[in-house]
């Protein structure tokens, strides 16, 4: 892994913050957390911008639409666009971070045709249909059920924790095509469409207050076969090269915006008197090195999904573990820094510090990242 910049790359740096200079000051007022339909045109309005201006999947295959940026390029971007305060991708999250790359990797021509452009472009959302009721951390016991009619597929069951669900146009849909077969072996990847009949969304309010997931009900909905991505019962592979995007690149921003969020709480330390307590400095001076640490991490984590052909590998469970836990840390060290300021549910703080204990549980739970660490990296025999 070369860390060094070339000419070229600084001047995609500086390409970059002069557009970002140029339009942050006129984007509009962000709406209301609450308002979904809001905050899903405005989420669409910034990718549309992204796009005219040949940012948009900067670092997808060309003839995915995107630009074939090298992975240094995309981080770049990612440190660039932070910095300067942009929007994150928010609704268009599962799309443009998930399913997107996943379809590039797996779809057929005639799928990333379909589904790809729409999302680059700013015009459809996707939800995530993965987790159940009854599976808990174990993905692979779903029992939403999906049997062959014609050229469809009659899907029933349900969805938890179901990403942007109330606006999505579509939903990267796990389901179970062969019941007889061992649970790993008899799922399907499916899109499904957000408008069928027999889909009834219930949105799930969160600790932090927001609605960003639901619950998802499935009552014979027809899906086309056409629809399905991979081969009929090969959903779980293909699931493990959405869960590798979901894991190893999907966070990338995030650490960006810690480092910053750092900074601030040693400015805001220096400003209340808290600098002065040694421990606390000592504990910020820490998670500084964990965060530098996590950012050469996922570094290396994007390089090496470029060697592999755009697909990262099992090293995105070690940054998750490790991300998880530091985020968890660094919103608990902004508690000591803040003080009763920390208990305010207005504050931003607070909501990001309530937002921050979900991080052990999406995308896979610290005790599955442990268990993929322990048999696939360093080769332990599976627990009992």
């Amino acid at each position: 892994m070369d860390l060094s910049y070339t000419p070229e790359e600084q001047e995609f740096r500086a390409r970059l913050r002069e557009w970002l200079a140029k339009v942050l000051p006129g984007l509009p007022p962000k709406p209301s957390p609450d308002d979904w339909p809001g905050r899903r045109a405005y989420d669409l309005g910034w990718q549309r911008m992204l796009y005219d201006a040949g940012y948009a999947g900067l670092h997808w295959p060309a003839d995915a639409g995107g630009r074939g940026a090298t992975p240094t390029q995309h981080l770049i971007f990612l440190e660039e666009t932070e910095k300067a305060g942009a929007p994150y991708v928010g609704a268009n999250f599962v799309g443009l971070l998930h399913a997107g790359p996943t379809i590039a990797a797996e779809g057929s021509a005639e799928q990333r045709a379909r589904w790809l452009p729409p999302v680059l472009r700013g015009e459809e959302v996707w939800c995530q249909g993965f987790s159940e009721p009854d599976a808990g951390s174990d993905l692979a016991a779903l029992r939403t059920r999906a049997w062959r009619d014609g050229d469809d597929y009659v899907v029933s069951g349900s969805k938890i924790w179901t990403s942007h669900a109330e606006v999505a146009d579509w939903c990267e849909l796990l389901v179970r095509t062969d019941p007889k077969a061992p649970k790993h072996r008899g799922i399907s990847w499916l899109a499904m469409p957000m408008d069928a009949p027999g889909i009834t969304v219930r949105p799930l309010r969160t600790l932090a207050g927001s609605t960003e997931f639901a619950e998802v009900f499935l009552d014979e909905v027809r899906v086309p076969v056409a629809n399905r991505v991979g081969e009929e019962n090969d959903g779980w592979r293909v699931t493990m090269v959405t869960l590798s995007f979901e894991r190893g690149t999907a966070f990338v921003g995030e650490v960006v915006a810690c480092r910053r969020v750092l900074g601030e709480l040693a400015r805001e330390a220096r400003k209340n008197g808290r600098w002065d307590d040694v421990p606390l400095r000592r504990r910020l001076g820490r998670l500084n090195a964990e965060f530098r640490a996590l950012w050469r991490l996922t570094q290396w984590n994007v390089s090496e999904s470029e060697r592999s052909g755009g697909v990262p590998g099992v090293g995105g469970s070690v940054f998750k573990l490790s991300y998880s836990r530091a985020r968890q840390d660094l919103y608990d060290a902004a508690a000591d820094v803040l003080g009763p300021e920390a208990l305010d549910l207005d504050s931003p703080w607070t909501l990001d510090r309530l937002s921050s204990l979900s991080y052990t549980i999406a995308a896979g739970t610290s005790q599955i990242q442990r268990n993929i660490v322990a048999e696939r990296i360093l080769g332990l025999p599976k627990g009992r």
